[in-house]
């Protein structure tokens, strides 16, 4: 438990209906008795008049809410006062809290730094809350709503408690190994670690989409100049994003539009026009254009009337070929054709690459691994138990390699040795959570 008392709005800066301010620590008891007259019965909501303690001057009155620790969301004494969310109101009642003696303002996430410390919440929780927070589509709720509720802690209870049992049996074999009976670690353990191995394995592979899922599915809008791609990301984001022009090559950088499409976050760049370059700057936008290629999930090929092709190939990328200008041009291709002008074909198009990114990423019902650590610590532990069924191996390797699964494992959910990621994690909170 902290010996030190924090507070934070935990509401948005602005005029709101409503603010909700968060006390946490020891002192949140007291400072209750003189700002609210009195300390409330706990997990009630108690409307109450809140007074300057130095003038007894009424600031606002609002509902006061108390939870002793530690059945609390930190874990320690903990209180929200929900009052009018006028910024005067909110400031003064801030101010106030301030002049309190051993009372200070939270750092961003330091709530949840406490609910974590405090065993309220296993590090992937935290994870999933800071990725909840940060979800713009309903698909990157879901997933994050699965790593919040415990999804990937239960998983990994699950695969430390087999390893557990796995270590007795090697620590028992080293302890009586006089006894006279053969202990051959690799057919003992086999039965118990073969499936946990194969487990890991099938998680690992999901492990991409579900990382993947977070960031959003990558769109990269390709083709000559003026083939219509500036024109198609205006008409996407329905706002004047990027500049159109009938004078090739006015794209020179990458812009990037996001999307929300049927759940599925969407990530969609303008480029270059890929073309030989008549002049410096446009040969840099074309040399960025290529190399961001092999790094999107969909690439779309427009072109006046579906005519042109790739003139390079195009490897490992899922593509479409889209005729643009489609009221202008009889089109030839038997794919997609769109105008940016009428809309027509822009519903089709915008199925078509939210069923292509669902399929890649899936939909967030099944996350597990949601981030890049999760997925390499948990290949860690697959390497160490494969290590231990290697035949000869001595059993003292064998506990070596099981404590080295176990502590990957216990480093997921933050059981150990994970400070050198508290900071990075808790610095993208707002301040108030």
């Amino acid at each position: 438990m902290s010996s030190e008392t924090i507070f934070a709005s935990a509401t948005g800066a602005g005029r709101a209906a409503v603010a909700v301010i968060r006390l946490s620590g020891p002192m949140v008891g007291a400072v209750l008795a003189r700002l609210a007259g009195r300390v409330p019965e706990p997990r009630f909501a108690h409307y109450a008049r809140l007074a300057d303690p130095r003038d007894g001057e009424t600031i606002d009155r609002g509902l006061v809410l108390y939870f002793p620790q530690p059945n609390s969301p930190t874990g320690e004494d903990y209180a929200e006062l929900q009052i009018h969310g006028g910024r005067a109101v909110t400031h003064a009642v801030l101010r106030v809290l301030g002049d309190f003696p051993g009372l200070r303002e939270a750092q961003p996430g330091e709530f949840a730094r406490r609910s974590l410390a405090n065993g309220k919440m296993d590090l992937s929780q935290v994870e999933g809350l800071a990725d909840l927070i940060e979800a713009e589509t309903e698909f990157q709720r879901r997933q994050a709503i699965r790593a919040l509720g415990g999804a990937l802690r239960k998983r990994v209870e699950s695969w430390r408690e087999r390893l557990i049992r796995a270590l007795a049996l090697v620590e028992a074999e080293l302890d009586f190994s006089d006894e006279g009976d053969v202990f051959e670690p690799a057919t003992a353990l086999r039965p118990l670690l073969e499936p946990l191995g194969e487990e890991m394995a099938a998680v690992l592979k999901t492990g991409d989409r579900t990382e993947r899922l977070r960031d959003g599915y990558v769109v990269l809008l390709l083709g000559a100049p003026n083939s219509g791609k500036s024109t198609l990301l205006n008409a996407l984001a329905q706002r004047e994003v990027a500049i159109v022009s009938p004078v090739p090559g006015t794209t020179r950088d990458m812009i990037e539009v996001h999307l929300d499409l049927g759940g599925m976050p969407v990530t969609l760049v303008d480029t270059a026009g890929l073309r030989e370059a008549t002049d410096e700057i446009e040969r840099i936008g074309v040399a960025r254009t290529r190399a961001r290629i092999g790094e999107a999930d969909l690439l779309v090929w427009l072109s006046e009337g579906g005519v042109e092709s790739p003139r390079e190939p195009i490897e490992d990328v899922e593509f479409i070929r889209v005729a643009t200008k489609a009221d202008l041009l009889n089109c030839t291709s038997d794919d997609l054709a769109i105008s940016a002008r009428t809309g027509f074909g822009i519903e089709r198009l915008l199925e078509e690459m939210a069923d292509r990114a669902k399929r890649r990423l899936g939909d967030g019902s099944t996350a597990l691994l949601t981030r890049e650590r999760h997925r390499r610590l948990v290949q860690e532990a697959k390497d160490a138990i494969e290590a231990c069924l290697d035949s000869g191996k001595p059993l003292e390797f064998v506990a070596d390699d099981l404590r080295i699964a176990g502590r990957a494992l216990g480093r997921i959910v933050g059981a150990v040795d994970v400070e050198d990621v508290l900071d990075a994690i808790f610095s993208q909170f707002c301040i108030g959570k």
